[in-house]
C-alpha cells in the first residue's frame, strides 16, 4: 500500500503558509542546531513550533553548512514549492 505523507496545502495553517512564503521570498534565516529557529526579516519568528514543523516536514532547509547557532539563509524545498503552488492554485481557482 502506498502512503503519501507529504502535507497538502489544506493541512497547513495560514501562518505556516505565510512563513513558507517568507522563506521562498528570501526573507528568512535558520539558526543551526538540533532545533533550528526561524528568523524573518532578522527577527525571531513568534511561532517556532510551526517553523520546526516546516523543517521536519521537509518544506524548508538551511542553505548550506555553518557553525552551531549561526544564522544561514533558509530555502524552500521542492516539496515546499509544491505546497505553495497548490495553495496559490486553490486561492486563484
Amino acid at each position: 500500500m502506498d502512503h503519501d505523507t507529504r502535507p497538502d496545502s489544506g493541512s497547513l495553517t495560514r501562518r505556516a503558509v505565510n512563513m513558507l512564503k517568507a522563506v521562498r521570498d528570501g526573507r528568512a534565516q535558520l539558526s543551526l542546531g538540533c532545533e533550528p529557529d526561524l528568523y524573518v526579516d532578522g527577527i525571531p519568528c513568534c511561532d517556532q513550533a510551526t517553523a520546526r514543523t516546516l523543517g521536519r516536514l521537509g518544506l524548508i532547509v538551511a542553505n548550506g553548512p555553518g557553525r552551531l547557532g549561526e544564522l544561514v539563509p533558509a530555502v524552500v524545498t521542492d516539496a515546499g514549492r509544491d505546497v505553495l503552488a497548490a495553495t496559490e492554485f486553490r486561492v486563484a481557482g
